[in-house]
């Protein structure tokens, strides 16, 4: 049997084929743009605010500028194509003829009934041998029939002639489907002729040559060397690299600012003539007298460099912390967009931080979030976090020589008389900015802490390098809420998940059910959600961002951090109920980490910071107390004499008291060797269960 490789010269599978090459491709793509984001700035709640800033157009603008980056403009485009191609395949195959392989049928070459038996076959045949036989027929013109045609067409008959009526040639059919027997398989290549034939060929390996040497290695290579470039927080390597040179163990607030300015990413934004576009104007208004925001240290710091786009980048940065309006749009919308940048590339130097150890930088990094995402200035009021505040309405509620500011929770503690009268007024704030101001002030997630304590899962007492986990209770409580109800103690214990929970145990992931103990001392199990705190207010950031708590331990006469931070994104218990209100639930948050390896208290300063928000942070002592291993021998050796056994009399008692009966005690090795040295002490025990039970039951 033969096999031939025929390739498309009908044109009809050629574009079934290149329509599933292009779907393969297109469709997973479109799914890519279309679905849903999962990302938290996509899916939590928003703070319920109408405040709109200066230049809301060009922060809005720069928002969709980014998600443009974000969307990737050249998938759009490769979509877009890929339909385009679908589509013309798609009419190709609608409009192209169909070519139907006929299938060998004696009954129909011969046009005979199915039913007709042998003799009829035979009659028929011989009265067509007298049509059709080439002796019998002349080619007639009209219809451009030759000799070679009338002796194929006769064949024919004769071949489904024998095909019925002579047993070997209806053997061959019946078998192969054919007088003949087996016939010659053809495989076909759905591609047009076109390409494989004469003159075309060295086209084609050109257009293969294309694809597989150059198009593939060079997005191979671009996906290879993009990735290079980038650390694990998305920022340049190159960027990495100049804010080390920047650390300082000592370093300011400012300083901070000063280093996040050498990020390569400004370079990109401004380059070209957008490097000295605008620089002395910014910089006059930025380096402005009358602008007490700055710090003499940082003006030098600007003035002394040299390099004209970091010389901008940190002006535009100032500028946005001070909410400075530069008379300019193209520099206003530069200054929008330096800020998601500076973001960034703080993400970078906290790993810096985090990597030296030091809590000032630490602690200085968060903080620096925290001034970009409110536009607020290093060492300027938390109050200006609140919509429509100003300097001026700042020094009218703290006053003047005020050497501390007022936090947003010391504003809202004020009466509410007091609270209006310093801040509604001429100069001041209206009536409806003063509603907008504190509205928004009480829906900021304060996190109170309630308790912090040190344990060890399934243990009383804490050893040398055992695994502890630092338990934080706390609840959100907005500032401005007077009646908050008082925290249950039962909401302030921590119960260990199911021995089945292995994520949990280990700390890999939250216990997949939380058991908590209700006022009448019931242990209610639920099911554990991971609830989403609203977006951060942060109307003049010109992207969307989760707000982020930190937890960290501390050594304060070092000044070293103890325990690196963990994020917290997510909470375990809605913070807000259906209509906005606070629920005052008690959130938990844990830690997990090494103990020391010796015996005695090791003090801790615990850190807790929110990224989004100023005068929020949490600063408090904590004592971890390291037992002794004796300590937690001998406390078990008392937990297995004082808990009653499941069959004792205790037993059932106190299974009439919780409603679960006790766990059986496990029968010490000392005693499993005992029972193998002696039979009859085994006997004993054995027999002293037995007494045991019947006095049970009587």
């Amino acid at each position: 049997m033969s096999t031939d490789y025929n390739y498309d010269d009908k044109g009809q599978f050629f574009p079934f084929f290149v329509l599933t090459l292009t779907s393969l491709v297109t469709l997973p793509l479109t799914y890519n743009l279309l679905r849903p984001s999962k990302g938290l700035e996509n899916t939590a709640p928003r703070i319920k605010s109408e405040f709109k800033p200066e230049h809301a157009e060009l922060i809005e603008a720069q928002k969709r500028k980014r998600l443009r980056k974000e969307r990737r403009i050249k998938r759009i485009v490769t979509v877009i194509v890929g339909y385009a191609v679908m589509a013309w395949m798609v009419y190709l195959i609608i409009v192209t003829a169909r070519v139907t392989p006929k299938v060998w049928d004696p009954y129909d070459i011969l046009g005979v009934s199915r039913s007709a038996d042998e003799r009829a076959i035979s009659k028929h045949y011989k009265r067509l041998s007298l049509i059709y036989h080439p002796d019998k027929i002349r080619p007639d013109p009209a219809k451009n029939e030759t000799i070679e045609m009338l002796n194929d067409r006769f064949v024919e008959l004769t071949k489904a002639y024998k095909a019925l009526t002579d047993e070997e040639v209806r053997n061959n059919y019946i078998q192969y489907g054919h007088p003949d027997g087996k016939q010659s398989m053809s495989i076909g290549i759905a591609l047009p002729t076109f390409i494989v034939s004469e003159g075309n060929s060295k086209y084609t390996l050109l257009v293969y040559g294309a694809l597989l040497g150059v198009l593939l290695p060079y997005i191979v290579g671009k996906w290879w060397y993009g990735s290079q470039r980038y650390t694990k927080e998305r920022v340049l390597v190159a960027s990495a690299g100049d804010i080390f040179r920047e650390y300082r163990e000592d370093i300011t607030d400012g300083g901070i600012v000063d280093a996040l300015s050498t990020g390569a990413e400004f370079k990109e934004m401004l380059q070209g003539p957008k490097t000295d576009a605008g620089l002395a104007k910014l910089e006059k208004k930025v380096l402005a007298e009358d602008l007490s925001f700055i710090s003499p240290e940082d003006r030098e710091v600007i003035k002394s460099l040299d390099e004209s786009s970091r010389r901008k980048a940190l002006a535009l940065l100032w500028a946005y912390l001070g909410r400075i309006d530069l008379d300019d749009t193209t520099l206003n919308g530069e200054k929008y967009e330096a800020a998601p940048i500076a973001l960034s590339l703080n993400e970078a130097f906290t790993a810096i931080a985090l990597a030296f150890g030091n809590v000032r930088p630490i602690l200085g990094s968060f903080r620096t979030s925290q001034h970009l995402i409110q536009a607020v200035a290093p060492g300027s009021s938390p109050l200006l976090q609140l919509p429509h505040f100003t300097e001026e309405v700042v020094k009218s509620v703290q006053g003047a020589d005020a050497k501390e500011h007022y936090t947003v929770q010391k504003f809202m503690s004020l009466p509410e008389e007091k609270r209006r009268s310093l801040t509604v007024g001429a100069g001041l704030l209206s009536e409806k900015q003063y509603t907008a101001a504190t509205t928004v002030a009480k829906q900021l997630p304060v996190l109170e802490v309630s308790r912090a304590f040190f344990k060890v899962m399934g243990e009383k007492v804490i050893t040398p390098s055992s695994l502890v986990q630092l338990v934080v209770k706390a609840r959100f409580v907005p500032p401005g809420y007077s009646n908050v109800p008082e925290v249950n103690p039962a909401d302030l214990e921590d119960i260990d998940p199911d021995e089945d929970d292995l994520d949990a145990i280990m700390g890999r992931k939250p216990a997949k059910n939380r058991t908590t103990k209700l006022v009448n001392g019931v242990k209610v199990e639920e099911k554990v959600e991971a609830i989403q705190p609203p977006l951060a207010h942060a109307p003049y950031l010109a992207r969307d961002h989760s707000p982020r708590w930190h937890i960290f331990l501390a050594d304060a006469k070092q000044g070293k951090m103890a325990v690196p931070p963990f994020t917290f994104t997510t909470f375990d218990k809605p913070v807000f109920d259906a209509d906005g209100k606070p629920t005052f639930n008690v959130q938990t948050l844990k830690m997990q980490f090494q103990a020391p390896p010796q015996v005695g208290d090791f003090n801790f300063v615990l850190n807790l910071l929110c990224d989004s928000y100023l005068g929020l942070d949490t600063k408090m002592e904590v004592t971890l107390h390291i037992d002794d291993p004796a300590k937690a021998a001998a406390l078990d050796e008392e937990d297995d004499i004082s808990e009653p056994d499941e069959d004792s009399i205790a037993g059932q008692m106190q299974a009439l008291k919780t409603g679960q009966p006790p766990k059986k005690k496990a029968r010490k090795p000392s005693e499993e060797s005992t029972d193998d040295e002696s039979d009859t002490d085994g006997d004993a025990g054995d027999t002293s269960d037995t007494n045991t039970e019947t006095d049970i039951d009587d």
